[in-house]
């Protein structure tokens, strides 16, 4: 597909659609009332980025934590004790700096005007291309909540989660399989601990034994990164093969039994999934199956219109940290 044709697509995409009742957001919201606003929060992404690159899968993470509580509200940027970036789940995020520093500047020039959330959701496109992966027009007007509960942090995806869990959880935020196994293949950057998957090299079912799922070479693989009873915040690449470009790889990987996180081998094991897994990982540039670099900018625009608030609701926080 050309590149004007995409866009066009795309443009369409978002021109149509609605945030499920709760009011649309606009590409180029900022356009009059602080037109640097997308420059501002790119060149603040690029430069933590050039520092180290492993902040790119830290703030698309956030992003998606962020939506699956409280909408994308920027809520997850809250801190105290009951907030909701204290919730287990959370613990292990990364990239505040960067909203808050992004944040800053904006204040300087746009004070009062752009929102926590629709920063993060501008960084989070930012850090897939500069990964090599896709970029895309980000509809925004998001407001920011004045909620944040750890408590609320429940519905978030475990590594642990069966396939029936993980499409629930997606259908009830008005996710399809396809938005499932799309928004998922984000995994092809980024790291993970051992503690996340370790009980799937000796114990999976408590008889000593390796989740047959795991390809042989590959349980190798990682029981050598992650020894019996070892440390558990040690780091290992979601993809094995090119943790820090965003392409197909991931999608191979969980064809192949190299899938590090249970909930992402578990792709494999149902139909439905299995047939998306295999339609991305047999592409070439979009020759063959769906063009992940198609689909994952429309998955992002669905994740990042969950619940939204706009208009008079919620508030454009001064300090992404904390209510007003």
């Amino acid at each position: 597909m050309a590149p004007s044709v995409f866009i066009a697509h795309l443009i369409l995409f978002i021109s149509v659609f609605d945030t499920r009742g709760q009011g649309e957001l606009t590409v180029g919201f900022y356009k009059s009332t602080c037109p640097k606003a997308e420059a501002i929060v790119r060149s603040t992404v690029e430069a933590y980025f050039n520092k180290d690159p492993t902040i790119a899968p830290g703030l698309l993470r956030m992003h998606f934590h962020d939506c699956f509580v409280q909408g994308c509200d920027g809520s997850v940027l809250i801190t105290g004790a009951s907030a909701e970036r204290n919730a287990l789940p959370n613990l292990g995020l990364r990239g505040f700096e960067v909203v808050d520093d992004a944040k800053t500047q904006l204040e300087a020039v746009c004070p009062g005007v752009v929102s926590c959330a629709d920063i993060l959701a501008l960084a989070a496109r930012d850090a897939v291309d500069l990964t090599d992966g896709p970029s895309w027009s980000v509809p925004t007007g998001r407001r920011d909540g004045r909620v944040s509960f750890s408590t609320e942090a429940a519905n978030l995806l475990s590594p642990t989660d069966s396939i029936t869990v993980q499409r629930q959880k997606f259908a009830d935020k008005g996710l399809t399989d396809k938005d499932l196994v799309t928004l998922v293949g984000a995994h092809t950057i980024g790291q993970t601990d051992c503690l996340f998957f370790q009980y799937r090299l000796y114990n999976f079912t408590a008889t000593g034994n390796a989740d047959p799922s795991i390809g042989p070479s590959f349980l190798s693989q990682l029981q050598g990164l992650c020894p019996r009873n070892g440390d558990g915040s040690k780091r290992v690449a979601l993809d094995k093969d090119s943790q820090n470009k965003f392409d197909v790889s991931f999608f191979k990987n969980v064809r192949d039994g190299n899938g590090v996180l249970e909930s992402d081998q578990r792709l494999w094991g149902d139909s439905a999934t299995r047939s998306i897994v295999q339609k991305y990982a047999g592409s070439i540039r979009g020759l063959l199956g769906f063009r992940f670099d198609f689909e994952f900018p429309k998955s992002m625009i669905k994740l990042s219109s969950i619940d939204v608030k706009t208009g008079t609701q919620g508030e454009i926080r001064n300090v992404c940290s904390k209510f007003n």
